[in-house]
């Protein structure tokens, strides 16, 4: 399914981050991916060692292709639903111990 960006409902303009260049987008995403790939290590004895592996890869593959993805069309789309997909794993967004980024 094609998931499109967040825009702002009244203006239709993309938040600000979107507006960001593209190397503080890259940044923001490769954090976001380092701090789930750290509560998930954190979280290992919960998993099965087959799960760890799997979303471990995962994470790895999406650092190593950020800077492409940032540059497509609809990279940015793809990121935000597999950030999702994984924080639905590490459940990090409903952490009590989170470091805001600004």
């Amino acid at each position: 399914t094609d998931v499109a960006l967040p825009r702002d409902p009244e203006s239709g303009v993309p938040p600000a981050w979107l507006r960001q260049p593209v190397s503080v987008r890259i940044t923001f995403y490769r954090k976001e991916l380092f701090r789930h790939w750290r509560c998930l290590e954190q979280q290992r004895e919960h998993f099965s060692e087959k799960a760890i592996c799997d979303v471990e890869t995962a994470i790895l593959r999406l650092m190593q292709r950020v800077d492409r993805l940032c540059e497509e069309d609809r990279g940015e789309a793809v990121l935000n639903r597999l950030l999702r997909t994984i924080d639905g794993i590490t459940r990090l967004s409903t952490s009590t111990d989170r470091t805001p980024f600004h």
